[in-house]
Parts: C-alpha cells; structure tokens; sequence
C-alpha cells in the first residue's frame, strides 16, 4: 500500500539577501539580525555562507494554508529584526550588482571546510535558493519518486526562475543561480538508482574518492535528506513572494504524491536520455518562461505555457486530493500572465533604468503578505 496522504508533509527553507538600506548593496548583518530574529524564531532561522545572508526555515505543514502561514511569520519577523538593523531583505536567486569579492565569509568550520575544498567556486557562491522538504518515511519510496520526478525539475525551475543579473550584468538568464551552481562536483540532476542500496553505494563510493566528506555535500536538484525522512527538491532559485514560494512548494509535494502512486501501480519509467535531461534544465534556467521549454517526455520543445500546463494536468489528482488545485493553479496562471520573478526584475530595470530600483521593488516584493 501507498503511504497515506497525510505522510507527505512539507518544510520549506529560503535563503535571503540581507540589503543596505541606502547603498542597496549586500549587508554584513547576519549576526546582528539573527540574534534580534531568533529571540522569537528560535533556530528556525540560521546563518549561510556568507554574513550577507540569512535563511529560515519552516515547521513540518501538512497543507499550503500553513505553509503561506509560516513563511508569512518568518518572512515578516526577519523583515522586522532586519529593520532594527538598519537593513532589508530581499528574496531572490542573484543580487543585481554586488560582488562576491566585497563579501564576508562566515566564520564556521564548515564554511571554512567548503572554501578550503573548492577554492574560487566557494567564494563565488553568492547565490540564494528554495529547498523544499516533502515528507517520505519510506527510504526506498524516497529513491523511486526521485528517480521519477527527474522529467519535471526543470519545469519547476522555470516556474521559480529569479536571478537575471550578475555583478551588474543582464546575463540573458532567468535563473543565473543555476549556472554559478552547477559548477560544482555533485550538483545536477540525479542519475536513477536501482535502489536505495544503490544510491547508498554512490555515496559510499564519492567518499572513498575524496569528492565529499559526506552525503550532506551532494547538492542535486532533488535528494535523500541525510538530517530528515523527506525528499528534498533543491532546483530552484528563491522565490521573490510568498505566493510563488507556496506555488513550488504545492507543485513539489503533488509531484512527490503523484511519482509515489505511479511507483505503487508500477508504471514504467519513461527513459531520457541524461543529455537531454541536462538540456531541458538549461533551456529552463536560460528562458524561464520566456520561450520554448523542452517537453522531456515527447522529446521536443514545447512553448512554455503548453508545458507549464501539461504538468498541472499531471499532478492534478494530487492536488485535488489536498484540496489545492484551485489555489496553486491560480497562482500558475498568475504567473504566467504576469511573469516569473526574473522577467518581473527585468521589467522594473527596463522601466526605471537602474539596479537602485530594482533592488527597492524586490524588497517590497518580498515583504509582500507578510
């Protein structure tokens, strides 16, 4: 029997930008925000790589409602502790323009550990991710939805595309933070794994190798959580609102439901090629919305509204099974009206002409709802 519904919970983590208010470049205030923010938040908000960086984390939810929930108390305490530090959040994949070289490193071993292993690929690492969490207390289960849900990542990634700019550069890409992150050794798409012995033997043998210390340091789009009984869907960039952070994080969880039940019923996997698979994921983080997306499953380039929805009919029953589809459709089709949080970044910087602004307009984005 398929794991009951209510196993498939969800945690959402985000990483955020800490912002000067006047310069809009990054801020060094991680540590005074988070002793302001965890006097309420506990360890549900931490430090990140840099000191310029803030990330949070929710509690286990069984529905979006207390996923919108959270996020709105932890964006908006953190929102508020930044605030008494003279600084601003913002939730988005890349800063428009500050440097990786005027930033701070923070002072802990394993960020110590990172730099020390992979030299300039570390300290380029100024980006800001969406991780979700989707509860599956059966570890094999756990490998047989990842192996299927490995067509729709960069589906997902298109959706949450939000990092346009790079040190002051339109770098033509709606998600930027995915090519600075593919760099490294164990990031990427996952290969399919016979089982969980199977995957458990990768690990085992990266480690003998010396390529990680351990499998908290293989960084896929979507993996065993080595802390957690979850799946973790890691591709996409942060998300610029509360609501398109409740969208993926809704889309993820009906993905894992429905990839549980195809596994149940034995239907077969569909084989891509991992060239192909690599392909899509680019076109996606290259595009985002804005073009044609590769449909993985019929082999061919779709307009990208036609693949955003032929992913919705495919979760639907999922969706419907939680009682979501009307909100999380609502908020695609919203999406797709009104842009991905990069083409919307794009947008303000054709309008006004400047990063200044643009900063200004992810600040108050980010804050909205909360």
């Amino acid at each position: 029997m398929a794991l009951p519904k209510e196993a498939f919970t969800i945690g959402v983590e985000e990483e955020y930008q800490i912002i000067h208010p006047e310069t809009r470049q990054l801020h060094s205030r991680a540590k005074s925000i988070l002793t302001k923010a965890q006097a309420t938040l506990g360890d549900q908000v931490s430090q990140e790589l840099y000191l310029a960086q803030i990330e949070i984390g929710t509690s286990v939810c069984q529905s979006m409602e207390q996923v919108r929930q959270e996020l709105q108390r932890l964006r908006g305490e953190v929102i508020a502790s930044a605030q008494k530090a003279n600084s601003r959040i913002v939730a988005a994949g890349t800063h428009p323009f500050s440097h990786w070289q005027e930033q701070k490193l923070t002072p802990k071993e394993r960020y110590r550990s990172l730099q020390s292993d992979f030299q300039q690929l570390t300290r380029e690492q100024l980006i800001f991710g969406c991780h979700v969490h989707v509860g599956i207390p059966d570890q094999e289960l756990a490998i047989q939805v990842m192996n299927r849900a490995r067509p729709w990542l960069s589906t997902l990634l298109a959706l949450a595309s939000n990092s346009p700019f790079w040190l002051g550069d339109d770098t033509g890409y709606a998600s930027f933070r995915t090519e600075i992150w593919g760099r490294w050794p164990t990031a990427g798409i996952p290969q399919v794994f016979e089982s969980r012995a199977d995957y458990d033997r990768l690990v085992e043998d990266l480690t003998a190798v010396g390529i990680v210390e351990d499998a908290t340091k293989i960084y896929w789009d979507a993996r065993p959580s080595t802390h957690y009984e979850t799946l973790e869907f890691r591709v996409t960039d942060v998300c610029l609102t509360i609501d398109e952070a409740v969208m993926i994080a809704g889309l993820a969880r009906a993905l894992a439901r429905t990839c549980a039940l195809e596994t149940e019923a034995n239907v077969a996997i569909q084989p891509v090629r991992s060239e192909i698979l690599q392909a899509a994921k680019w076109q996606a983080a290259r595009f985002g919305l804005g073009d044609t997306l590769i449909d993985l499953l019929a082999g061919r380039a779709v307009a990208a509204p036609k693949l955003i929805r032929n992913f919705l009919r495919y979760v639907r029953p999922a969706l419907e099974e939680y009682n979501e589809w009307d909100e999380l459709s609502e908020i695609v089709e919203a999406v797709l009206k009104g842009g991905t949080g990069s083409a919307r970044q794009l947008a303000e910087y054709k309008r006004k002409g400047n990063f200044d602004d643009v900063v200004d307009y992810m600040v108050a984005e980010t804050a909205k709802g909360t």
